[in-house]
């Protein structure tokens, strides 16, 4: 007798607030991103009210680069987290990495723009496959992408590959609000305010319902934590900013 044949296994993902089979979901947030990036950076103004700004620069603060360091940012398509870190380290090397032509090109443009030639390399390149040897940067850093991608873990492990021992991972994501009042009232804003913005000024009100339903799911701070460590980073931790909204996660590669 021949064995029975198996049906395909369903794996799920969170896409906001809605459940799709996971081979679906960078298809989806690959949408949502191609229709809003060249608003992107005046959203992130307009949500935050550019308190995003101290976010990031509290972030270049934390991993404060030696000179000649070869940074990795995953995710960083607009050119945000790479135009402070050259600003920081003008001798060292930043390669952005995001698997949206939409974003990249805009960041290429922004960097064109602002006369930022050398120093900075573009790869269209999918996080959880990130097309660079092993350990063959000295830091990597994802600012609010983490929670894009359709495995988060295999993103970890992707990201720890690629350092060198001793270097260091940064990722910067919205998170769990810890302090009381503030949360209800960052879920008033969120769910009321963020998508009439998204559809006045973007265009586009289901992709900020989806950017404020992906924050929801996000894993909580300890969580984060538990998962970096299992995929091999170490001395792991974290810090909360502007009372949890926000989550300065920290692991190294020793």
């Amino acid at each position: 007798m021949f064995p029975a044949m198996q049906e395909p296994r369903y794996h799920p993902a969170d896409f906001g607030f809605r459940t799709v089979p996971a081979e679906d979901k960078a298809e989806l947030v690959h949408g949502v991103f191609e229709r809003v990036a060249r608003r992107y950076d005046i959203m992130n103004d307009l949500m935050s009210l550019g308190v995003h700004r101290l976010w990031k620069a509290s972030m270049m603060d934390e991993l404060n680069p030696r000179p000649r360091t070869h940074l990795l940012d995953v995710a960083g398509g607009t050119g945000d987290i790479a135009f402070r870190f050259l600003d920081r380290c003008p001798d060292g090397t930043v390669t952005v990495c995001d698997i949206n032509d939409a974003m990249v090109a805009v960041g290429r443009d922004r960097a064109i723009d602002q006369g930022r030639i050398a120093g900075i390399d573009w790869v269209v390149g999918d996080a959880e496959r990130i097309p660079l040897a092993d350990m063959s940067v000295d830091a990597c850093t994802i600012a609010f992408g983490l929670r894009n991608v359709t495995h988060i873990d295999a993103a970890l492990a992707e990201m720890r590959r690629v350092l060198r021992p001793g270097g260091r991972f940064l990722c910067l994501e919205f998170s769990r609000v810890v302090m009381p009042v503030l949360d209800r009232i960052y879920d008033t804003y969120s769910f009321e305010v963020l998508p009439r913005l998204g559809a006045v000024v973007a265009k586009d009100r289901d992709a900020y319902t989806y950017l404020v339903e992906s924050i929801r799911r996000f894993p909580p701070q300890e969580e984060l934590e538990a998962r970096m460590r299992a995929v091999g980073f170490d001395r792991v931790s974290h810090r909360n900013m502007s009372g949890g909204i926000v989550a300065l996660h920290s692991g190294w590669r020793l």
